[in-house]
């Protein structure tokens, strides 16, 4: 499965978060350590999931860039 993982810089450091998979998250103190994290957090995330007997939800969420003139 592929989940859309939202990445956003703040002042001093980097957040990602899963649309599809509401509360997980990640924080890192770069892009790279970010992305790795939140992999990290999506597989422990969906193995508690099956371990509680959840639904492993199906990923639903897309993203595009937009150009804009500004």
């Amino acid at each position: 499965m592929q989940y859309l993982v939202v990445i956003e810089k703040g002042t001093s450091s980097f957040g990602a978060y899963v649309p599809d998979l509401p509360g997980c998250v990640a924080v890192g103190e770069t892009r790279a350590e970010v992305a790795e994290l939140i992999h990290e957090a999506i597989e422990f995330h969906l193995a508690g999931m099956k371990e509680d007997g959840l639904p492993i939800p199906e990923p639903h969420s897309t993203g595009e860039l937009v150009d804009v003139h500004a």
